[in-house]
């Protein structure tokens, strides 16, 4: 671990550090720097945001440093004692020691001031109970829960009784999990115990903080870690239910059928570790939840039959159905992201129908059409999704795919299909023809659109309006003169 010594004199370069000391001093407080930037700067990770708890008027002193060093994104959470602002790519959170608590069936906690004894005792883990004081002993070392044993250790661990930590604020359930999955520490024995008897207390935080936690874990590198640990401490069935029913695994006669749940938390990983190969890492959130979600209808779709077994035939369409009603339940974004995951799920068995050889031009340029620029992602998620553990069905696989991504290239080169919006719109044909916004003038949109997948045409101006005309003399329609 990196020492004390490396990170007071690293956060005594700060400017709101100094400002901290200058107004304690003045106004006789103490004030330390707190949790995930003490632990993270042990650990050797980044530093991506700084919380400083004081013993005094943490509203003056968040208006004091930011008049000093003109911020102005300063926001105040007065429900929960704490100020907000970034400063120099840094996000800083000053608060009054608190305390927190719910009531029993309150989505809100109830936050009161107290003493700093108390704020550390309230605090989630042993490892985030860490403090370096800033004013009036700078660099005295706060560890009265012993974090610093386990963070050597690589120990989760309540400074609390675990069953009073997570009854006051249930959402650490899901932040123990979090981050022993990200700093691969154990969770220890009675915390994980608490866990277990605290799950149905889950129900009853904000749907926003949940999901808020379980986008963080979706952002790891093996993200299938956290859902384990998630369903393993029953915490799963009250989160993504629809997750944990893939679990079930029948045998009929001679017939069974994959462990769908841990085929998609295999999905899930494969597409965080083949973005992480892509220039620039993209973290691509949406992909991930795609790849969780991708086969989320097959508890709903499956049949058994004598004779071939089990199917889930339609699951990708029930499945599509069911990500809005998820994302709405947890408080995730109802707009382009979700159609995003929708549009995915819905597509993701297409590529894989199109592999064969004898497959026609216009299928290709339907599916280009209805990917849009979405279509790379819906390759990485059907390659990904491909978990045999047969090397040569994975090795036919993946070279049918590569052979169709060559196909998707050809006729993308010569049709321009990416993004298509078809050379004649609905403008042109009504003044053509002469006619007012009906339906008549969205069959012959349609109509042309189809003529240019099934290659009858090019995707060309001249020709969509050439088309255009014949198809308007079959309906009896006359241009206009």
């Amino acid at each position: 671990m990196i020492d004390f010594e490396t990170i007071t004199a690293k956060l005594e370069s700060y400017e709101v550090i100094k400002l901290v000391q200058q107004f304690c001093k003045e106004n006789n407080n103490i004030a330390l720097v707190v949790g995930g930037a003490i632990r993270d700067s042990l650990l050797g990770l980044t530093i991506e945001d700084i919380d400083i708890v004081i013993q005094g008027d943490w509203q003056k002193l968040a208006e004091y440093i930011c008049d000093k060093l003109q911020i102005n994104n300063l926001v105040f959470f007065k429900r929960f004692l704490a100020a907000h602002f970034i400063y120099k790519g840094i996000e800083w959170e000053i608060t009054s020691a608190r305390k927190e608590s719910y009531k029993l069936h309150s989505r809100n906690p109830e936050v009161e001031p107290t003493k700093l004894n108390e704020d550390f005792l309230r605090r989630d883990f042993t490892i985030n109970a860490i403090a370096i004081e800033i004013w009036p002993q700078y660099g005295k070392i706060w560890d009265p829960y012993k974090g610093l044993d386990d963070l050597k250790n690589h120990i989760i661990r309540t400074p609390n009784e675990p069953n009073i930590t997570f009854c006051d604020d249930p959402l650490r359930m899901l932040r123990a999990i979090r981050f022993s999955s990200k700093l691969n520490f154990n969770i220890e024995k009675k915390t994980w115990q608490g866990i277990k008897a605290n799950k149905e207390r889950i129900s009853i935080v904000a749907p926003e903080r949940i999901s808020e936690e379980i986008n963080k874990m979706l952002l790891l590198p093996l993200p299938s870690i956290a859902f384990n640990l998630l369903d393993d401490t029953g915490l799963l069935d009250y989160i993504l239910p629809e997750l944990t029913a893939l679990k079930t695994i029948d045998t009929e006669q001679d017939f069974s059928h994959k462990d769908n749940f841990r085929h998609s938390l295999q999905v899930l990983d494969n597409v965080s570790q083949q973005l992480e190969t892509l220039p620039n890492h993209p973290n691509n959130l949406w992909l991930r939840w795609t790849a969780l979600l991708h086969d989320i209808g097959k508890s709903k779709t499956k049949r058994f039959d004598d004779k071939t077994g089990f199917s889930f035939h339609n699951h990708e369409v029930v499945g599509a159905k069911m990500v809005p009603i998820i994302f709405k339940r947890l408080h995730l974004p109802l707009n382009e992201k979700m159609d995003y995951v929708v549009k995915l799920v819905l597509l993701h068995l297409r590529p894989i129908a199109l592999v064969d050889d004898i497959v026609t031009d216009s299928a290709i340029r339907r599916l280009i059409l209805e990917a849009g620029d979405d279509l790379d992602d819906l390759m990485i998620l059907c390659e990904c999704d491909i978990t045999s553990k047969n090397p040569y069905k994975v090795q036919k696989f993946k070279k049918n795919l590569k052979n169709l991504k060559q196909k998707f290239e050809e006729i993308e080169e010569k049709d321009r299909l990416r993004n298509f919006q078809p050379p004649i719109n609905g403008e042109v044909i009504m003044q053509t023809f002469d006619l007012k916004p009906s339906k008549l003038v969205g069959d012959i949109k349609t109509a042309i659109r189809e003529a240019i997948i099934e290659g009858e045409i090019p995707n060309e101006y001249d020709a969509a309006y050439n088309f255009m005309l014949k198809y308007g003399k079959n309906l009896g329609l006359k241009p206009k003169e």
